[in-house]
């Protein structure tokens, strides 16, 4: 038999019985990816716990979230705004699949030998109300395409690649679809339950801070780190 070689166009056979040509996949574009639907899987669980930075509050999943944020915003100056509006759309397939077997799991019954104080916690820790599901996946879908498109329409030619103000456009665009997020999320979960402007502000004052201070850098790395990976 023939020995097999694997290169980055495609797989060909030594002994010539079969060629196929596969279309180059960028490894940034692989490992971003990659990186991006575990993102969107463990923000959630994350969001259980708040935390305290100094005087300021927030749900442990916005980091997470920024990284979502930074990770799309770095595809669309890497390969483009259509390619990272898609992996957002993709986003919703890990989301709706992780969800689906955490019903499945909580609705299962529990082994009598399991640690007590886990029994009663699991169901806290990841279950969700319908009306909270429904509220992520409606943030989820409009403050992410909303980040990819305000970070491209700023460069002034999308996907330009030249790395122009990369840290001022993925701020503003943060920022932006941050607040989005928040203001959708919290009145779809909360409306007419709790009061919800004071929460809302309280959201909105932390993520801002967070991605003013946070995702300048975090973007230029990424952005930096995808032209390294895609230069082998």
């Amino acid at each position: 038999m023939g020995a097999r070689h694997l290169t980055a166009r495609g797989i060909s056979l030594a002994s010539g019985a079969m060629t196929t040509d596969l279309p180059a996949f960028p490894r940034s574009l692989f490992i971003f990816s990659v990186l991006y639907g575990g993102m969107v899987c463990i923000a959630g669980v994350l969001g259980v716990k708040q935390v305290a930075l100094g005087p300021l509050a927030v749900e442990a999943g916005i980091f997470a979230f920024l990284l979502l944020v930074v990770i799309s915003s770095a595809i669309s100056e890497l390969h483009g705004q259509k390619t990272a509006t898609f992996l957002v759309r993709l986003g919703f397939i890990p989301l709706l699949v992780s969800a689906a077997l955490i019903q499945l799991v909580l609705a299962l019954p529990h082994d009598p030998g399991m640690y007590p104080p886990a029994v009663d916690a699991f169901p806290i820790v990841v279950g969700q109300g319908a009306r909270m599901m429904m509220a992520g996946l409606i943030s989820y879908g409009i403050s992410q395409t909303l980040n990819v498109l305000i970070f491209a329409k700023l460069a002034g030619q999308v996907g330009s690649g030249e790395g122009k103000l990369v840290w001022l456009r993925g701020m503003i665009a943060s920022i932006v679809s941050q607040v989005i997020d928040t203001v959708l999320f919290i009145t779809i979960s909360f409306l007419g339950a709790r009061p919800i402007v004071e929460l809302m502000a309280g959201q909105m004052l932390t993520k801002v801070v967070l991605s003013i201070v946070l995702v300048p850098f975090m973007i230029t790395f990424f952005v930096k780190l995808g032209r390294w990976l895609d230069r082998g």
